[in-house]
C-alpha cells in the first residue's frame, strides 16, 4: 500500500478544504507517456472532481495548461530520469506551485531535484508488473480519487493488482508460440496498423511508435478501434498486416467489430484477446484498467520474437542517443 500512504501524506500536506486537489497532469515522453494513458483514462471515467490532462513533456513546457498551480498534482515519468524535456517539465510544475510526483528507474536522476515525492520503480525481467511504471502511475491516480472523493471499485482494484502478475505470467507463456508464428509470418513486412480501444489505445500507440518504429525501424500507425470505420478501413486489403488488441470490458464491442470486418476483407491479421488470455478473472467494474497492463507484457513477447527473426536487436538505434537533436 505504498501508493496509498504516499498519496494520503501528499494530500494531507499540500491540499485542504480551502485549497483542494482539482486536477492531475500526466507528463512524459515516448514510452513513459504511453505508461500514463491508463491512468488518464481511469481519471476521466471514474472521477467527478478531478480533471485530467495528459501531455508530452516538451509541449507542457512550451504550452502548459492555464490552470496549472497549487490545486494541481503533476506526475512526471522518465525511465533514465534525465530526459531534458521531462526534467524541464517537472521544474516548471514546481515553479507554478504544483505538487509533483516523479517516477524513474535511476536513483541519481536529475528529475528528483524537482519532486515532492519520487517513485523508484522496478524494471527488468524479474520485476513484478505491479512495480513497473504503468501500474504504479495508475495506482497513484486510483489513490488520488479514493482520497479526494472515494472510489466504489477501490477494493476490487486492489484485488486486481494482487492477481495481475499471475495472469500475465500465464498469458506470456501462452503467447510464446503465437508470437513466434507471428514473427515468422510478418518478418518481411514493412508497414503495420495497430488497433485497440479504451484504456489500451495508449498501448496501441506505444507499440506502433516504440516497439515497431523505434526498436525495429518499421513503419507503423495506431488506430482507435472506434475510428476505424470513419476513414482508416478504406485501406483494408489482403496485403497489409493488422494487429488488434481486443479488450475485456466496456469497449470490447468496438474491438470485436473491427475483428469481424478484418476477417472478411483482410488476410494478414493478428488478434491478441485479453479475455482469451485470462483477464476475465478480474472484477468487471475495474477490468478495463488492467487491459493495457496485460497487453504491454504480452506484446513484449511479440516484439522480441520479431527482433530475433529479423536479426535487429531491440536496443539498436541510429539517431537516439547517437546524434544531436
Amino acid at each position: 500500500m505504498k501508493a496509498a500512504t504516499a498519496m494520503a501524506t501528499l494530500i494531507e500536506q499540500h491540499f485542504s478544504a480551502d485549497n483542494p486537489l482539482r486536477q492531475v497532469v500526466l507528463v512524459a515522453c515516448g514510452g513513459s507517456l504511453v505508461d500514463m494513458y491508463p491512468a488518464h483514462y481511469f481519471l476521466n471515467r471514474e472521477s467527478a472532481q478531478l480533471h485530467s490532462y495528459m501531455m508530452t513533456a516538451n509541449e507542457f513546457v512550451y504550452a502548459p495548461p492555464k490552470t496549472l498551480g497549487k490545486q494541481t498534482l503533476t506526475i512526471v515519468c522518465s525511465h533514465g530520469g534525465n530526459t531534458p524535456e521531462s526534467v524541464a517539465a517537472a521544474r516548471l510544475a514546481r515553479e507554478h506551485g504544483s505538487v509533483t510526483i516523479t517516477l524513474t528507474h535511476n536513483p541519481e536522476a536529475g528529475l528528483l531535484n524537482w519532486s515532492n515525492h519520487n517513485v523508484l520503480y522496478e524494471w527488468g525481467g524479474e520485476s513484478q508488473v505491479t512495480n513497473n511504471p504503468m501500474a504504479q502511475i495508475l495506482s497513484y491516480c486510483v489513490e488520488a480519487v479514493e482520497q479526494t472523493e472515494g472510489f466504489a471499485g477501490y477494493a476490487d482494484f486492489q484485488h486486481g493488482l494482487a492477481q495481475i502478475d499471475g495472469i500475465i505470467a500465464r498469458a506470456c507463456q501462452q503467447t510464446l508460440p503465437r508470437s513466434a508464428d507471428f514473427a515468422a509470418r510478418f518478418q518481411h513486412e514493412s508497414l503495420f496498423y495497430v488497433l485497440s480501444s479504451g484504456a489500451s489505445y495508449g498501448h496501441a500507440y506505444g507499440f506502433a511508435i516504440c516497439s515497431l518504429m523505434e526498436m525495429q525501424w518499421l513503419n507503423a500507425a495506431s488506430i482507435h478501434s472506434g475510428e476505424f470505420f470513419h476513414g482508416p478501413f478504406e485501406v483494408t486489403d489482403e496485403t497489409t498486416p493488422w494487429l488488434v488488441m481486443v479488450n475485456e470490458g466496456q469497449t470490447r464491442p468496438l474491438d470485436e467489430r473491427v475483428v469481424a470486418f478484418l476477417q472478411r476483407y483482410a488476410k494478414k491479421i493478428e488478434i491478441i484477446d485479453a479475455r482469451e488470455l485470462g483477464l476475465q478473472q478480474i472484477a468487471a467494474n475495474v477490468v478495463d484498467y488492467f487491459n493495457p497492463v496485460l497487453f504491454y507484457s504480452v506484446m513484449c513477447t511479440y516484439r522480441s520474437a520479431l527482433a530475433g527473426i529479423r536479426h535487429h536487436p531491440l536496443e539498436t538505434r541510429r539517431y537516439m542517443g547517437k546524434t544531436h537533436y
